[in-house]
């Protein structure tokens, strides 16, 4: 059974969580129904490869601290990726008793467990780790440079976490909306960290404030962990419009007016009519920020149906318990207007032959054009790699999109062609889920150590010839 979640007439007055916490029997209780399966297919579908069945019996044996350990030894966010991580496609959706029964409710568990630990005084254990004089540079403070952060630390590494903003988290502070993450879990992360050991230098942009080559010189090793922030377009007309928004700006803009940052350029949906273009979790933020923003109609239009969906399905529920109206099978051709967004011309599709990836294809139906009123638009496509312009001068290839090219043939995990430069989450995959660019961080980490040690003991070997 799911936690409480707050009615929808009252969630989309406000910016809080809208579901509520377990208590310690409804957290027993749910973490009893797991079956411990000799092969626990919520462990293999978890891109962190949880030790879910353990912990689960652990928090139904009331092993608190224990189970928050053991949590953090695969997963760096552990409260973060319980809170947003679409587990229908992940653990839950793997989970054996998801076949008639309901599976168990890993995600809330997951959430729970640190934030119930870290209430009763639950800290990592730092006791055993011995320090090394190696110090690592990360280029950002998103999943996968806090991941590697902590793995880092844990192996007595020193690391320097460089952001651009002036809070850790990236998209999980600046792009997901507080409904799904309030961002007090965020800064409470940021304490954890940095009781760790962990420095942050905010308000600083690598390549810009501090050069690249002087960021080289000080550090043994570098991660990158830069997201990605450039948005993609539809390639039709009027998308250029007044009234056209790309979703990060906007995602960005509405969390700053929380925040009442100044100089804000606060984008605001009240009282419009409001299309929102894509089909994922980003979409979803923006359709529910649009109707907490007070929209008078809120759209959400997607090339195919409603089961091709890339975002999660619980995303796309409370989106319509919300009020927002879906148009499936719907491809924008234009947006219409002459300086500003007047509406978006649409064509109905039909799902037919499925491409290399196995998914169908949606295919123009003839004279099925039809246009749809709007004040506003956004789009929400996706993103892409933005690379660096000092990326050619380190020898970081890139592949023809933009994402940095792991080198193959390394021994160690995510080291690029530069053997000093590691990289790993979105800017390696594409844009994809949080619980994935934590696997890369925490990997490439693991693969930095190793190397340092490597070259540690090449250099002691040199100087004893």
């Amino acid at each position: 059974m799911d936690p409480k979640i707050l009615h929808a007439s009252k969630r989309v007055k406000q910016y809080s969580e809208i579901y509520s916490h377990y208590t310690v029997e409804q957290a027993k209780e749910q973490s009893g129904r797991c079956l411990e399966c000799g092969n626990p297919y919520c462990e293999w579908k978890c891109p962190v490869h949880n030790y879910i069945p353990q912990w689960l019996k652990l928090i139904s044996e009331n092993r608190l601290f224990e189970a928050a350990d053991l949590s953090h030894q695969t997963n760096s966010l552990p409260e973060i990726c319980g809170r947003i991580c679409p587990q229908d496609r992940l653990c839950e959706g793997a989970c054996t008793l998801n076949d008639g029964f309901g599976a168990v409710t890993i995600g809330s568990v997951e959430k729970y467990i640190t934030d119930e630990a870290l209430k009763q005084g639950w800290k990592p254990d730092m006791s055993n780790v011995e320090k090394t004089n190696f110090k690592v540079g990360i280029v950002g403070a998103g999943p996968a440079g806090l991941a590697c952060a902590d793995v880092l630390t844990r192996n007595g590494i020193e690391a320097h976490v460089y952001d651009k903003y002036e809070e850790i988290g990236g998209l999980l502070t600046f792009g997901i909306p507080p409904f799904k993450l309030e961002k007090n879990i965020v800064k409470q992360r940021r304490e954890i960290l940095e009781g760790m050991g962990v420095k942050f230098i905010l308000n600083t942009e690598i390549g810009k404030d501090i050069a690249f080559d002087k960021f080289m010189q000080d550090y043994d090793a570098v991660f990158l962990g830069m997201g990605t922030y450039k948005y993609m377009k539809g390639g039709f007309k009027g998308e250029e419009l007044n009234g056209v928004y790309d979703a990060l700006p906007y995602l960005n803009s509405n969390i700053r007016n929380i925040f009442e940052t100044p100089n804000n350029e606060y984008i605001n949906m009240r009282g419009k009519n409001v299309i929102v273009l894509g089909g994922g979790d980003t979409s979803m933020d923006c359709n529910r920020t649009a109707l907490r923003q007070g929209a008078k109609k809120v759209y959400c239009a997607y090339r195919r149906n409603e089961e091709n969906m890339p975002g999660s399905k619980r995303e796309v529920k409370n989106s319509k318990e919300e009020g927002v109206e879906f148009l499936w099978n719907m491809q924008p051709i234009e947006i219409v207007g002459d300086d500003k967004v007047e509406g978006v011309k649409f064509v109905k599709t039909k799902l037919e032959k499925s491409d290399i990836r196995g998914r169908e294809v949606p295919t123009i139906v003839k004279g099925s054009e039809r246009i749809i009123k709007a004040d506003n638009v956004i789009i929400a496509f996706g993103f892409r790699p933005n690379p660096a312009d000092w990326f050619n001068k380190y020898n970081i290839q890139l592949d023809e999109i933009g994402r940095v090219q792991i080198n193959k043939d390394s021994k160690y995990s995510f080291q690029t062609n530069n053997p000093k430069i590691f990289c790993g989450g979105d800017m390696v995959r594409g844009s994809d889920l949080v619980v994935t660019a934590v696997f890369e961080g925490r990997g490439a980490a693991e693969g930095m150590t190793k190397f340092l040690h490597d070259n540690s003991i090449r250099d002691l070997d040199a100087a004893n010839l």
